[in-house]
């Protein structure tokens, strides 16, 4: 986290054009720790932090010697200690030398590349300590703790608009929406129209509820098999098929003529995602691959183009890398839940990561695209100039989401599980909101 904390610094040190306050190294024009000004803080807290990293990364580096760790994990520390001095002289020469996006980017790329090699060892380091130790987050009596809003609601004619409500899994819209509504404002700041912003979220939370129904309806046989989900409207047949699937079929053209009224390009991204989640993701990749939860992101990125096409009428790169955050971050946040339910998804027969690979693999996959997902939100700042309050919120988020992986690790039981489930959602939704402060705000 020192190295990514640099990382996050030196990106926002050069967007806001601090780097301009001080265009000597070490020192600033032969004064040491002067902060006049606020570009000064800023180039001093990105230096000072560069010292005190290094002093981790050589500590880390002298441990994995001495503790005779794997060669993997030296290597990987190793070559973290290689770059970092590298690092540091192209970062001096791009201070003394402005203006050069060649020596920016290349400064960028090797902070990347340290930041990499130390996630790797992480997690390489997790697997050799407890790879080998028994599990249990699967274990223990499971709570209906999913996207599709609670347990049976009862019976009586409000216990059935109950029903129909959870057929559209609600606890996934707050996030979904936000989604949307980062995309927005990433695309229009402070320029959004009103209606603009009613339509896509209107469509948005008529798709969603779309595709959960049609996912109800296709999932039911395996839903009964599950301790979830076997209480779900459709599994338990409160609502028959059919009605469900008209219900689906009613919120979809909805959500169509929602989007079609902002423009026709966010309309087929909306019909897109509907049909990428109830039968792409549905139907072919979730009961027949491990790597469903991956690819299966794209369904959840979609909402970030939705709503840059809303105000755009096009898909920009900006609006892509927005969506590359919540792709690698899924895989980080969902194979949590797969862990804390792995016998449920094997009585299901649905052959996720914990199911065929194990629970040791699928804890270490959660810190490499925790990693990942880290990096895409450094990415997404260069593309998109936002500010010191995204910056804070992705590193103190990020330590809030690294710390329970770790635990994870640690414990290997259910609660550890939904610990790190929590955190990744605690990660990503403040991270939404502060790109739509620093967008529309800030």
């Amino acid at each position: 986290m020192g190295v990514y904390s640099l990382l996050v610094l030196g990106a926002t040190t050069s967007l806001t054009g601090a780097a301009n306050a001080c265009q000597t190294w070490p020192a600033c024009g032969g004064q040491w720790f002067a902060v006049g000004s606020l570009d000064l803080a800023v180039v001093w807290g990105h230096r000072t932090a560069a010292a005190l990293t290094a002093v981790l990364v050589v500590a880390a580096t002298v441990l994995a010697w001495r503790r005779g760790e794997s060669r993997r994990v030296r290597a990987a520390v190793t070559a973290a200690l290689a770059l970092y001095p590298v690092q540091v002289a192209v970062g001096a020469y791009t201070a003394t030398t402005p203006g050069s996006a060649a020596l920016a980017s290349g400064h960028l790329a090797l902070a990347v590349g340290i930041f990499a090699a130390l996630v790797l060892a992480l997690a390489w380091t997790l697997d050799t300590q407890t790879g080998h130790l028994p599990s249990a987050e699967w274990e223990g009596e499971g709570r209906h703790d999913g996207d599709d809003g609670g347990s049976d609601p009862g019976t009586g004619p409000l216990a059935t608009v109950r029903a129909y409500v959870r057929l559209t899994k609600p606890r996934l819209m707050w996030l979904l929406c936000l989604v949307a509504g980062a995309g927005m404002a990433l695309a229009g700041g402070r320029q959004l129209a009103v209606e603009t912003v009613a339509l896509t979220l209107g469509g948005g939370v008529l798709s969603i509820g779309a595709s959960g129904t049609f996912n109800h309806v296709l999932e039911r046989e395996k839903d009964k098999k599950m301790a979830r989900t076997d209480d779900r409207p459709v599994a338990t047949d409160r609502i028959p098929p059919r009605n469900a699937l008209a219900f689906g079929l009613v919120l979809a053209a909805a959500s169509l003529a929602a989007f079609a009224a902002v423009n026709l390009l966010t309309a087929f991204l909306g019909l897109t995602a509907i049909v990428f989640y109830s039968v792409v993701y549905t139907l072919v990749l979730k009961p027949n691959t491990r790597q469903s939860t991956v690819i299966g992101g794209a369904a959840g990125s979609l909402p970030a183009l939705i709503g840059w096409a809303a105000v755009t009428g096009e898909v920009g790169v900006a609006g892509l890398a927005l969506a590359a955050v919540i792709f690698l971050w899924t895989p980080a946040h969902f194979y949590n839940l797969a862990l804390a339910y792995k016998d449920d998804y094997e009585r299901g027969g649905f052959p996720l990561m914990p199911v065929v690979e194990g629970e040791a693999k699928t804890r270490r996959h959660i810190v490499y695209y925790l990693g990942a997902t880290l990096v895409s939100a450094v990415v997404l700042a260069v593309l998109t100039g936002l500010g010191p309050l995204y910056a804070g919120t992705t590193v103190a988020l990020g330590a809030v989401f690294l710390y329970f992986a770790i635990r994870l690790h640690r414990e290997r039981d259910r609660r550890a599980a939904m610990r790190s489930f929590h955190a990744s959602n605690a990660y990503l939704g403040c991270l939404l909101v502060a790109v739509v402060l620093d967008a529309m705000v800030v």
